[in-house]
C-alpha cells in the first residue's frame, strides 16, 4: 500500500515539475515574420535532388501556394492561435480563439491548394466547440481572406 502511494507521489511530483517548466514560455511572443512566405510560389521538389534514402522516406508532396492567400489567411485569422502552418502543403491549422467583439470560440483549418489568386484555391473549415459552423459564416471568412489577398496583391504591384 505504501509502495503504491510512493509511486503516486513520485508521479505527481514529476508532473508538477513538468508543469512548472512550462511557465518559462509564458512571456514568449510569436514572430509574425516567421510565418510569412517570402519567396513567392514554392517550387516542386526535384526528385533528382537529395539522397538515395529520400526515395524510401515517402517524400513530402509539395503544393504551389499563393503567397498573398497565405499571408491574408494569417492576417485575417490572427486572433486564433496557430497550431500548425505548413507552406509546402498549404495547410494552416489553428486552435480555439474568440474573435474581437465576439463571444463564440472558433477554430479554423485553411487549405490553399493552388497558386492562383481565386476562390477555388482557398478552402476554409470553421468549427465551434459544439461542431461545424454554418456555410454563411465560413463563406464570410473566405471572402475576408480573398479581399485581403487582393489588397496585398495590389500593394505588391506598386513596388
Amino acid at each position: 500500500m505504501t509502495h503504491s502511494r510512493l509511486k503516486m507521489l513520485g508521479l505527481t511530483m514529476a508532473c508538477l515539475a513538468v508543469l512548472a517548466g512550462c511557465s518559462g514560455f509564458k512571456n514568449t511572443r510569436l514572430d509574425p515574420e516567421a510565418m510569412r512566405v517570402k519567396g513567392g510560389r514554392e517550387a516542386r521538389a526535384n526528385p533528382a535532388d537529395g539522397s538515395l534514402l529520400d526515395a524510401f522516406r515517402g517524400g513530402r508532396e509539395t503544393v504551389k501556394v499563393n503567397r498573398f492567400l497565405w499571408t491574408a489567411s494569417l492576417e485575417v485569422l490572427n486572433f486564433l492561435p496557430i497550431e500548425a502552418a505548413d507552406p509546402f502543403t498549404g495547410v494552416i491549422s489553428t486552435g480555439f480563439g474568440v474573435p474581437p467583439g465576439g463571444g463564440q470560440a472558433y477554430r479554423a483549418t485553411v487549405l490553399i491548394s493552388d497558386p492562383a489568386l481565386d476562390a477555388r484555391s482557398l478552402k476554409v473549415a470553421l468549427q465551434t466547440q459544439r461542431g461545424p459552423v454554418d456555410a454563411a459564416t465560413t463563406r464570410a471568412v473566405e471572402d475576408a481572406i480573398l479581399n485581403r489577398a487582393r489588397q496585398l496583391r495590389i500593394q505588391a504591384g506598386r513596388f
